[in-house]
This record gives C-alpha cells, structure tokens and sequence, in this order.
C-alpha cells in the first residue's frame, strides 16, 4: 500500500530538489521508488512498518547511497540469487573506518535481488545517540543490534545483516586488511533460535577505502565510541578525512547454511560453527582478492 503523498511546503522543496537532479539521477530514484514498493512490507495506514521504516524517506535516504553505489563504487554482485525468500541472516565482513560496506549490501539487496529486499542492518549501540541518527536509522527500518530486536525481525521473516566481526574488523589497520578477525557467537545463538539460514557474504573493495594508519580505542571509549581510526586523511583533514576513496567493490553471495543445534549450546560448540561460517567468507574472499589481481595485472 502506498501512504498519501505529502504536499505544501516539504513537497514543494522536494520537487525543486528533483527539478535540479541529473536525468540519470531522477531515473534511479524512480527505480529505487519502484523497488522499495514491490519489496515485501507491513506499512500501517499512516505509511510506516512496525519498526519505523517509511518508504518516503527511505527513498530519499537511499538516492545518495545508490549513486555512491553505482557511480563511485561501480559495486559488481555476484551470487546475489543465492539468498533465499523469507527470513535470512547475511554475515559479512567487515571493514573501512566507516560502514558504506552496510551500505552497499542494503543498496545491492534493494536494486539487485529479486524479489527486491528491504535489507535490515543491526546498528552499534552508540549510534542513536548521534544527531539524527536515531531517526534516520527508524526511518530505514534499521535497530540498534540487541538481540531481542535480531529475533523479532527474523521471526517477522526479515532478511538481516550482520558483521560479527564489529568495530575489531571495521577498524583495524591496514596492515591487516582482508584478514578477518574474531567473530562474535551471537549471531549462530539466533540463527539457531530462529530456524534461520545464514548466507556468508564476502566484500572485496571496503579494506582499501580508507586505510587505516592507528586506532586510538582507549581515548575512544572516554566518549563511548568504539574506535578512534587514523588515516590517510583523519583527523589531519577533519571531517573530509574520512571520506572514501572511489575503490571497486565486488559482492560475493556464498550458498545458504542452515545449522542444526541448541542455541544454548555450549560456546565451543557454537565456535565450530561459527568458524564453518567463517571460513565460507574467507574462502569468498581469497578467491576475490586474487580475480581482482588478476584483473588488474
């Protein structure tokens, strides 16, 4: 169901806005439009879902990450047909300084799979306290990552995303890239308590966006953050310093697992099958570092 349009003045701005897009940009906002309604949904009368996703603003929010998507990362997907319909875990890496990696796969889901998928990202705690990130993250239909809200939306039939691997993989130093780092158990806990598939997901492209020099935790835990990255460009350009570089990335979609279990299982036993998930990605991975060296020789 689509919700009324909005009009007086927010809609006037909005179509002066669309009036000054590029051809190419306005037609992506109508596919996007036309995807984000045929996705699967549960909008109420007044056009939100139960966790605070509205298509408008969706569709606003993911134009920007769309033309980063197709334009600046120039993202390839490759086994995207493999995710199955109904509720699933996505488990991928994690890596960047900041999460456009997330980003990609929630554009990928939307423009690439069929049927398209509206992508549910498990947010850091720390995030809703930003400004406006708390509504921005509603308004997406994403949630802080407890696991309590994991299973209500897995047993709403949700495709979820998830980076076991956290601010450990997002951050770490160059040095290290493509290396994965330890995984959390939580996500095979719910995966079991939930008859959830778990699709590995391999990302080639976020290690080198922004390569990072240190990472200053301590000092980012005094405000609550999970790290303090330096770069290339951060802090010494400010706020600019972060921004990516126009990398490729590619998107590797492993074959669905299903796991078979307690989820209160001993931790041993749930780190067994953790590390087969594990190795899916890294698997995807290797194989993707080397085709992209290929390419470039």
């Amino acid at each position: 169901m689509r919700p009324a349009s909005r009009s007086g003045v927010s809609g006037a701005v909005r179509d002066l806005v669309g009036a000054f897009l590029p051809l190419s940009a306005r037609d992506l906002e109508r596919e996007i439009d036309e995807r984000l309604h045929r996705a699967p949904n549960r909008l109420n009368e007044y056009g939100y879902d139960p966790y605070g996703l509205s298509l408008d603003a969706a569709r606003r929010m993911m134009l920007p990450m769309a033309l980063l998507y197709r334009h600046y990362f120039r993202v390839e997907t490759f086994g995207i047909e493999k995710v199955p319909s109904g509720r699933v875990l996505l488990i991928a890496n994690h890596a960047g300084q900041l999460p456009f990696d997330g980003a990609m796969i929630n554009v990928a889901m939307l423009l690439e799979a069929e049927p398209p998928r509206i992508c549910r990202a498990m947010g850091e705690y720390f995030l809703p306290r930003l400004p406006w990130m708390g509504v921005a993250m509603a308004r997406m239909g994403s949630m802080v990552g407890t696991p309590e809200n994991c299973v209500h939306m897995l047993e709403n039939e949700e495709c979820v995303v998830v980076f076991p691997e956290g601010a450990r993989g997002m951050n770490k130093p160059y040095t290290e890239r493509y290396q994965l780092q330890r995984m959390g158990l939580g996500f095979m806990r719910l995966a079991l308590e939930t008859d959830t598939p778990i699709v590995p997901v391999a990302i080639v492209g976020s290690d080198d966006q922004q390569p990072g020099l240190a990472n200053f935790s301590g000092l980012a835990r005094m405000p609550g953050l999970p790290a303090l990255p330096v770069t290339l460009g951060f802090p010494l350009l400010g706020p600019v310093g972060m921004l990516p570089l126009p990398v490729k990335y590619r998107i590797y979609f492993g074959q669905p697992m299903s796991f078979e279990g307690d989820a209160n299982d001993e931790d041993a036993v749930n780190q067994s099958r953790v590390d087969a998930v594990r190795d899916a990605i890294e698997a995807m991975l290797i194989r993707g570092v080397r085709k992209r060296r290929g390419i470039f020789r």
